[in-house]
């Protein structure tokens, strides 16, 4: 039996026409065309994200603008709370405007005001500032609830304790300053008097002398808890507070120049060396009970 050839099957090839040929390219030509007219091109790189659909895409963009607006919404009720709390703290001051100012008053004596309108003026200013301090935990407490939400367990956990600290340490710098600093200026001041030359307060004037003096340091005593804070947190050690002492100093005086209500030496130091010793507690209680 003689083997299978490929050859007993060929037929003559048929060469195609030359319209056929036109046909087909011309069907080819119009075929390329179109695919490209409907092509997507794509203006971005592609990602490698999930792939939504339109639904899905439509309610995450209105959950992601409901998100929005409920943040902006609790923020703007937070500022009518603080603003409101401030409004009744000015109020309240106000109304007990004259046991404020008895005690205001008590290092300097009797006073005087020179213009129709200061005394006015001064209660007012008086009433805003105690309606400052009297709404600042309130303040302090919304801010405090705004940004919560956003916190680690960490970061919560120290909060948590951080706030009553910074209202207390507020506190006591209000009172430190006012029963120690405050006399001790107004005496060193009030010594230049001689029988020709006497001294005479304007309300004003002391007033602004006063609040100017005593405010700053209710800042000045949250030093420790924010260097405390970050020693937590490893940003900063005992070793480098010891290292710094000497630029600390020259910058507590610097800070005690500038915030001072005057420009003499006396006021920078009664400011400058508060700030030096709550220096020095922080190194402690670093170096020694938290031992960082």
């Amino acid at each position: 039996m003689e083997a299978f050839e490929p050859k007993d099957f060929e037929y003559p090839i048929k060469k195609p026409s030359f319209d056929s040929v036109v046909r087909q390219k011309r069907r080819a030509k119009e075929q390329e065309e179109e695919q490209q007219r409907y092509a997507v091109i794509p203006t971005e790189p592609i990602d490698d994200g999930p792939v939504y659909t339109e639904m899905e895409q439509k309610m995450m963009d209105e959950a992601a603008q409901l998100s929005l607006v409920g943040h902006l919404s609790e923020l703007r009720t937070r500022i009518i709370i603080a603003f409101v709390s401030i409004i009744i703290g000015t109020g309240i001051a106000y109304y007990y405007i004259d046991f404020i100012l008895e005690i205001l008053l008590a290092p300097a004596g009797k006073l005087y005001y020179m213009r129709p309108t200061e005394a006015f003026f001064t209660y007012m200013k008086v009433s805003i500032v105690g309606g400052f301090i009297m709404a600042a935990p309130i303040i302090l407490y919304q801010i405090w609830a705004f940004v919560k939400p956003a916190l680690t367990v960490k970061e919560k956990y120290i909060s948590n304790w951080v706030l009553p600290i910074a209202i207390v340490l507020f506190a006591v710098g209000i009172i430190f300053s006012y029963t120690l600093v405050l006399p001790a200026a107004v005496t060193f001041f009030m010594g230049f008097a001689t029988n020709e030359l006497q001294p005479m307060f304007s309300i004003g004037q002391y007033l602004d002398f006063v609040l100017s003096f005593v405010l700053p340091f209710g800042f000045i005593f949250e030093l420790p808890l924010i260097i405390i804070i970050m020693g937590y947190f490893n940003l900063i050690t005992a070793q480098f507070l010891k290292s710094k002492r000497k630029i600390f100093i020259l910058l507590a005086f610097i800070i005690g120049a500038v915030i001072s209500p005057t420009p003499d030496m006396f006021s920078q130091t009664m400011i400058a060396l508060p700030m030096i010793l709550l220096y020095e507690t922080s190194l402690f209680v670093l170096a020694k009970v938290m031992k960082r």
